[in-house]
């Protein structure tokens, strides 16, 4: 996503997840108090080959689109396999998923002086995430923030920790701090994001949990009118966040990080829950809080995968009531276990991501179709783009002229893609 760049601030192209999206906005904040504003900064992400590729298909197309600007390379991607960005030409400077985040970085004489071109240091020494107060997301209907960053967890077929670090959190009062200034600027919803957000606290004082801070935040930001969590680990929700689910400020959403349906290859991934955990969870959730949506990540193709245990993973979607649905052909990431274990062909992995992507579209209707007829507020992201309080995407029938804030819709029907919603002329 390429930014709607702010006067005196460079142009900023963010790829990936959502903490890359609060992270460039703290770097937007760095580099415009350091007068760095003809710059052009990549946040790259790693996830995938594919994703890999698109962070060098960004970098080549900025070059076109700003000639003589200073092209400067960040995120996962960078910080796994700095030398590859070092030597594309068009590239200016590599800069570490640590030392992006500082403002000394981003002092352009500094950065752009000297003949240093990587600057990434060892992930794996930084121990410990501050808290950086941003006054809002630039151009979105909602805020992020961080609360958690870098994984302990190995699964096999992630090289993310190796962009991320070892996990550490924000301690709870920067977190409230932070909600509480985005709230007074205006923002309607907040959402909390991290790599492996449900490890929250684990490295704080008391080893207090995400649930823990979930009741803080509503407790002391009153004026918070919703908060979202991201994507989280099945296995790691804890008892105070299945408390807070009855909140009805915590918005009826869980996206959960399952990665498949079969329990050999959840052991072969190396994740810690199986398959009857999913199901038991959802049924849980469901059962806390009945106007819930689930979505849910899941690899099609993964090594050693067969057509058993591939059909696992499409009941699942059913099995676990899933609405929204992302799927990830299976990319071997060089350097970890996945990648040395029998590969699928290709052409099997993507006929299966398309199987699997189908399976999720009908599940998508069928979670359309119950929402038909109700009366009910969206947030309002973008001209007549909006979404319910479970994520669900509406399209308005007019632009209300206002996003970020919420507006009562009549959901009349659905196009496949998303529900229809009539607002009052």
């Amino acid at each position: 996503m390429t930014d709607q760049k702010p006067p005196s601030s460079p142009t900023l192209i963010t790829l990936g997840c959502r903490l890359n999206s609060y992270e460039s906005e703290v770097m937007r904040g760095h580099a415009a108090d350091a007068g760095l504003s003809d710059a052009v900064i990549v946040n790259t992400c790693a996830v995938t080959g594919e994703a890999v590729r698109s962070a060098r298909q960004a970098i080549r197309r900025a070059a076109k689109e700003h000639p003589g600007a200073p092209i400067l390379v960040t995120g996962c991607a960078a910080q796994i396999d700095p030398d590859m960005f070092a030597k594309m030409p068009e590239v200016t400077r590599v800069i570490g998923n640590h030392e992006k985040m500082k403002a000394e970085t981003w002092q352009p004489a500094d950065l752009l002086g000297g003949h240093e071109k990587v600057r990434v240091n060892d992930i794996m020494s930084v121990k410990e995430t501050a808290a950086h107060l941003i006054d809002g997301m630039d151009g979105r209907a909602r805020a992020y923030v961080q609360v958690q960053n870098g994984c302990d967890h190995r699964c096999t077929f992630c090289i993310i920790p190796y962009g991320r670090g070892n996990s550490r959190s924000v301690p709870a009062g920067e977190v409230v701090d932070q909600v509480r200034r985005l709230v007074e600027t205006g923002h309607y919803e907040v959402v909390l994001t991290g790599v492996d957000l449900t490890s929250w606290g684990a490295d704080l004082p008391g080893t207090p949990q995400l649930g823990n801070l979930v009741q803080r935040i509503l407790k002391l930001v009153p004026e918070l009118k919703q908060l979202r969590i991201s994507s989280i680990d099945a296995i790691e929700i804890d008892d105070a966040l299945f408390e807070a689910m009855g909140e009805p400020r915590l918005a009826p959403f869980m996206h959960l990080s399952l990665q498949h349906g079969d329990n050999l290859i959840l052991k072969r991934m190396k994740r810690r829950h199986a398959r009857e955990d999913a199901i038991a969870l959802a049924e849980k959730l469901r059962a806390l809080r009945p106007d819930i949506a689930l979505g849910a990540d899941i690899i099609a193709g993964f090594p050693t995968e067969t057509e058993a245990h591939f059909e696992n993973s499409v009941s699942l979607v059913e099995d676990c009531g899933l609405a929204f649905l992302h799927v990830f052909p299976y990319s071997p990431r060089p350097g970890t276990p996945a990648a040395r274990m029998p590969q699928l062909d290709k052409a099997i992995i993507k006929e299966r991501a398309a199987r699997l992507r189908e399976t999720g579209e009908n599940a998508l209707k069928t979670h359309f179709s119950r929402h038909i007829g109700e009366t009910c507020d969206v947030l309002v992201e973008r001209g007549s783009s909006a979404r319910l309080p479970d994520f669900t995407p509406v399209k308005l029938s007019r632009d209300p002229g206002h996003a970020g804030r919420p507006v009562r819709a009549h959901i009349t029907g659905h196009d496949g893609r998303q529900l229809i919603g009539e607002i009052d002329a």
